[in-house]
């Protein structure tokens, strides 16, 4: 797990409200994550945001809004409760969010820190095209790129 975090610019950490597992998983994955970049000596800790999925299950919920929101402000770091069932928008949306943290980290930091690879691990990102249903639900989802979800 130490070589995945190291490579990455920043990082979602995502619980599920249904499962108190993952919820107790979250501080220990961002202390994992300020660590091993802390010895990288990078001037900032990589953005993180925690996310709380299947807000949509309010009656198999086990972690409370509260909650979330007490471990949110006890690590410093954005929340969002999200529900992917009920659509794309509020994933896109984090995904939005945390790439724009990363790029106005970039643009804070000086050059010397500054990754040389993004451009090129961007077009190594497998292509959904938009034929491909996603199951028999009736949705389907598709983008040739991220930045087809940015706003102009």
């Amino acid at each position: 797990m130490e070589e995945k975090i190291k490579w990455a610019d920043g990082f979602l950490v995502v619980y599920s409200v249904t499962d108190r597992c993952s919820f107790d998983e979250v501080m220990r994955l961002c202390f994992l994550v300020n660590h091993i970049h802390s010895r990288r000596s990078c001037p900032d800790p990589p953005p993180v945001i925690i996310v709380a999925n299947k807000k949509d299950l309010e009656f198999d919920r086990m972690v409370s809004v509260e909650e979330g929101e007490s471990l949110s402000q006890g690590l410093k770091l954005p929340l969002r409760e999200i529900s992917v069932r009920d659509g794309w928008e509020e994933t896109a949306g984090v995904f939005h969010a945390l790439y724009a943290e990363i790029v106005q980290q970039m643009d804070r930091s000086p050059p010397s820190f500054r990754r040389r690879g993004v451009s090129r691990l961007m077009e190594k990102i497998p292509r959904i095209h938009s034929n491909a249903a996603l199951g028999s639900t009736g949705r389907s989802f598709s983008f040739s790129s991220f930045r087809d979800l940015l706003p102009d």
